[in-house]
């Protein structure tokens, strides 16, 4: 239901535009205002339910979710949903963070790799389902029933939860450590704020910088606060645990790569090739599948493989099913696109359950709250600075491909032209046209294609050094072992 929200909603903004009559920068805020609360607050809700109960916390946050949900459908106004979006955000940042420590304390380690293998594959389904089911209900009703469909899920999530979860957390509870949940919570919503801004802004803009900067000193005093204060809401074990920061820093970069890739491609499909909403959710369905198959068989690998050796493998199929996407064009068989999109399925669903169980396998007692939380924060931030970061390197290569290819209009246009770049730059190649002249198109669509290209490549970029990491610690991981066995042997 979380990551359903963060594509669903994405096919329900025209209508949501011109209902409510909304400016581009609120539209905007319709989706940041969720991935902004998500973000900043995922570490808190995991530090609540290792305190208060993981059970009864997650609980709050479902019907916080379902709530906020109805509460979207019904709004009448721009003030009103994003709002409302703000609060749905804290609902979603309190389940995800425990969703995975709730099953990290249900399942022993022999059968936990392939709890979190189903997990990643409903969560991938969510994911791909967005814009299949947002396209399916726009067919026949309002917006608002793209809000009002999370309302029964929840429902039933809550009745599921009573029956089936048993309650847990720390056995020894810690002060709640406030101060260190002001500074985590205000450091990763300026990061995310600044990057989110950086989508329509350059990033020597003060808007831009600012919040990033202050955000990333904040953190960096998180990071020290929580080495000196005697109840740490992240306990410094956590942070030295090189297992731990390998998984955070390979999710961080393999979100910041799908985030981007799944953006530029459906502006390439939908506003250049001329796809319909449903006609992409279902080309979606190409990586999901895959994705589902191979998470349900990561258990079995992590008996026969370590999880390490997964993940790398997983990193570097995607990485190839992502450098082949590069280089789809406007003209690319839809069965290459189709194929494309499965290697890098089948890579993400290796690697998503398998560094998760790296993280999670461990974690010191009483903390798997907290470090499901912190896991799932690096997903979202690499999210938000992924359509930054490459939103920007994109942009700009479009940008400077179209105005290169101004030479070939008649004077009396480029001045014209010159003004629709970013327009272009974002996949309105049509706009471009009709106000040029149809001759416009093809420069337009080149230059959008070449920004395209940049960017999925620098996605390919961001997949291999998650492999390097992961190899990295493949390695170190192997050198530790054999260094324990030939003690043993000495002994």
């Amino acid at each position: 239901m979380i990551l359903l929200d963060l594509t669903i909603v994405n096919v329900a903004l025209p209508s949501i535009q011109h209902d409510l009559h909304l400016d581009s920068g609120d539209l905007e805020w319709v989706i940041s205002a969720y991935a902004l609360s998500l973000a900043a607050l995922i570490p808190l809700g995991g530090t609540l339910g290792d305190r208060f109960g993981r059970k009864r916390i997650f609980l709050a946050g479902l019907v916080v979710f379902t709530l906020a949900s109805a509460a979207c459908a019904l709004s009448g106004s721009a003030e009103a949903l994003i709002a409302c979006r703000v609060v749905q955000g804290i609902g979603g940042a309190v389940m995800s963070a425990l969703t995975l420590s709730i099953l990290s304390e249900a399942y022993p380690a022999d059968s936990r790799a392939r709890a979190i293998g189903i997990w990643s594959a409903i969560a991938s389904l969510g994911f791909g389902l967005g814009p299949v089911v947002g396209g399916l209900l726009l067919a026949r009703y309002s917006w608002s029933s793209v809000f009002w469909v999370n309302v029964p899920i929840g429902a039933v999530g809550v009745i599921v939860t009573l029956v089936g979860v048993t309650e847990s957390k720390d056995p020894v509870p810690r002060r709640f450590d406030g101060f260190g949940a002001l500074l985590s919570a205000v450091g990763l919503a300026g990061v995310t704020f600044g990057f989110v801004e950086a989508a329509d802004r350059s990033f020597s803009s003060p808007v831009v910088l600012a919040p990033i900067a202050i955000g990333v000193v904040l953190l960096i005093g998180f990071v020290g606060w929580e080495y000196r204060t005697p109840s740490p809401m992240v306990p410094p074990a956590l942070l030295r645990q090189g297992a731990f920061g390998t998984a955070v820093t390979v999710y961080f970069l393999v979100d910041l790569a799908l985030a981007s890739v799944m953006f530029f491609a459906t502006l390439l499909f939908q506003d250049v090739r001329g796809w319909t909403a449903l006609q992409t959710g279902l080309s979606w369905l190409a990586m999901n599948v895959p994705f589902m198959v191979a998470a349900q068989c990561s258990g079995t690998l992590h008996r026969r493989f370590t999880s390490t050796a997964v993940a790398l493998a997983g990193c570097l199929l995607a990485t190839a099913g992502v450098t082949g996407l590069s280089f789809f064009t406007v003209t690319t068989p839809v069965g290459v696109v189709l194929a494309g999109y499965a290697v890098m399925g089948l890579g993400y669903g290796l690697l998503m359950p398998a560094i998760t169980n790296v993280a999670m396998s461990r974690v010191p007692v009483g903390a798997s709250g907290v470090a499901a939380g912190v896991l799932n924060t690096s997903r979202q931030v690499g999210t938000s600075v992924g359509l930054g970061v490459v939103g920007f390197i994109g942009v700009s290569a479009a940008t400077r491909a179209w105005v290169g290819s101004l030479t070939d209009l008649p004077v009396a246009d480029r001045s014209t032209a010159e003004g629709l770049a970013h327009q272009v730059a974002g996949g309105g190649v049509s706009g471009a046209a009709a106000q040029l002249g149809s001759s416009a198109r093809s420069l337009a669509v080149q230059a959008f294609a070449h920004g395209y290209q940049v960017a999925i490549l620098s996605c390919a970029v961001a997949l291999a050094a998650a492999a390097a990491v992961s190899a990295l610690h493949l390695r170190a991981a192997h050198a530790d072992r054999s260094n324990r066995e030939a003690s043993a042997a000495i002994s």
